[in-house]
């Protein structure tokens, strides 16, 4: 019998001895230490985009449903109705909206002037525990604004 060019035996090479099925703990072992970070950041970065995308819709909308009401009245439900709606939408939970008027004196809305609408929210990162304020600590704030022309016939009905 011929002996084979392929050695199985350990006392062979006794270099390769120690090495001898080290790979697939090595490949487990770096592939949860590299996946686990990567999937907490694709889940963070998705948490963020959601809150900014819904902070800038908040705004579009919100500039755009007030500056085309015809009265106050009116005006203050349009953006009761569209806040509530994002806030189900995007998910945002501390909404603060800020609601200017250009040229500054004047009363806001106002015929003609330039309505600008600020929504701000803060995101807070996944899987952080609510204790001794870290979630307050570890999250982002997102904004979005938005200008819309006020109608020139606003309060003329």
């Amino acid at each position: 019998m011929r002996p084979s060019s392929r050695s199985t035996d350990t006392d062979a090479d006794p270099d390769r001895a120690d090495d001898r099925g080290s790979a697939a703990l090595e490949f487990i072992l770096v592939g949860l230490l590299m996946l686990v970070p990567l999937v907490y950041l694709v889940v963070a970065l998705g948490s963020i985009q959601q809150q900014s995308l819904g902070a800038e819709a908040g705004a579009r909308h919100l500039a755009r449903a007030i500056s085309t009401a015809v009265d106050a009245a009116d005006a203050d439900a349009r953006a009761e109705r569209v806040l509530s709606s994002v806030r189900d939408e995007y998910g945002l939970d501390d909404v603060d909206v800020d609601i200017t008027c250009r040229p500054a004196g004047v009363s806001c809305p106002a015929a003609g002037a330039t309505l600008i609408v600020t929504v701000r929210s803060a995101v807070t990162l996944p899987l952080v525990p609510p204790v001794l304020g870290l979630d307050q600590i570890a999250s982002i704030p997102v904004e979005g604004s938005a200008a819309h022309k006020v109608s020139r016939f606003w309060g003329a009905s």
